[in-house]
């Protein structure tokens, strides 16, 4: 791995020198996460569309191998909601207004397509009417808020498990995930439900928040990379721009080289990211683990492009990973309680001796 080095634009550096930054920057090299709360303000969230791979995304990065996300959702702590390109978050409670900010910031459900294909926004106003005032200070299953909606047009879209018509709610603040009841999920209002809910702030100053914590873990990036990550590419590009801008201009950013891309990265992480040292050994990733979601599937450094259709799968469904030294090498699945590998056939087999340590340690996650 060549070394990091300064130039008259910043730091000049390589794509497996950001893998080992990001390695240590998602607690998978020295796995030291605090807690379910840390690893999602680390890594800017933890998607939890699948609640199994959330609690193991969590766990393989703490140090007893424990999650912790029942127990940080129950003291509301950790709030579960539909965040970053619609998709089910666990976000720490005191950041996801700034997140969500950036969501409602966009108004993605005012586009005419949108709106022929899901809901009006009448319908939108007629939705947030009947429910905020029933979700204040109670926690409804699905079929109790189709209940609660007189129009019967809106029903369908509410009782299907895409949540589609509820996202935009949850992106105005309005409607997150309440304690499970019977196995099943509620929703709740967040200014009632979360302590010291402060609304939305404005989306210039929720993206002074939110821009360095996506850069924090999955950076160096750009304007377009960020916001493929948080929206699919639906922010307006102008006010993208200025974010950014406003961020190098005021010193929170800084640029940097990899191998000839220019990107941009923390200032207060320019220096480790230039002195990175290799993490070696294997780890094994959950499926939809941030590691491949904040940079995205299409990021060369985080899967081989010939490999993307092994990794982002039929249905949205992202695999399993083994990583070696931070390198994609393969997938992996479970068979008999095991992990069963399905390396990358062009990818050099892994250390026995580093894959038998890290079988080790899914284990109880296996078990659990």
């Amino acid at each position: 791995m060549s070394g990091g080095r300064a130039s008259l634009t910043g730091v000049e550096t390589t794509w497996d020198r950001v893998r080992a930054w990001r390695l240590r920057r998602h607690h998978l090299a020295d796995r030291d996460a605090a807690g379910a709360v840390a690893v999602a303000r680390r890594l800017a969230g933890v998607q939890a569309q699948v609640a199994s791979s959330a609690e193991q995304a969590v766990a393989v990065r703490r140090p007893a191998r424990v999650a912790g996300v029942d127990e940080a959702l129950a003291d509301r702590t950790l709030v579960r909601t539909w965040a970053m390109r619609g998709t089910l978050h666990l976000l720490p409670a005191d950041e996801a207004p700034a997140y969500l900010s950036l969501l409602a910031a966009a108004r993605t459900w005012a586009k005419p397509a949108w709106q022929r294909e899901f809901a009006t926004l009448e319908q939108l106003d007629a939705l947030a009417a009947a429910l905020v005032p029933v979700l204040d200070g109670a926690a409804l299953t699905r079929e109790e808020l189709v209940a609660a909606v007189a129009d019967p047009s809106l029903h369908a879209h509410l009782a299907s498990g895409w949540g589609t018509v509820l996202k935009p709610l949850a992106w105005q603040g309005l409607l997150c995930n309440g304690p499970p009841r019977d196995g099943r999920p509620t929703f709740t209002s967040p200014a009632g439900f979360l302590p010291g809910w402060p609304g939305l702030p404005d989306a210039d100053v929720a993206a002074a928040a939110v821009i360095p914590a996506y850069l924090g873990a999955h950076g160096p990036a750009n304007p377009d990379r960020f916001d493929q990550w948080l929206l699919r590419g639906a922010t307006p590009k102008a006010r993208l721009r200025r974010w950014f801008a406003d961020l190098v201009e005021g010193g929170v950013l800084a640029p940097v080289t990899v191998d000839g891309e220019e990107l941009v990265i923390r200032a207060a992480d320019r220096d480790d990211l230039a002195d990175a040292a290799p993490v070696p050994g294997v780890r094994l990733l959950p499926g939809f683990d941030q590691w491949v979601l904040g940079p995205g599937t299409s990021r060369p450094e985080v899967v081989p492009p010939t490999h993307r259709a092994r990794v982002s799968r039929a249905a949205g469904w992202i695999a399993p990973l083994v990583l070696d030294a931070g390198r994609t090498v393969g997938t992996w699945s479970v068979a008999g309680g095991e992990p069963v590998l399905d390396p990358f056939p062009d990818s050099a087999p892994v250390d026995p001796a580093a894959l038998a340590e890290e079988v080790e340690q899914w284990r109880p996650l296996l078990a659990a």
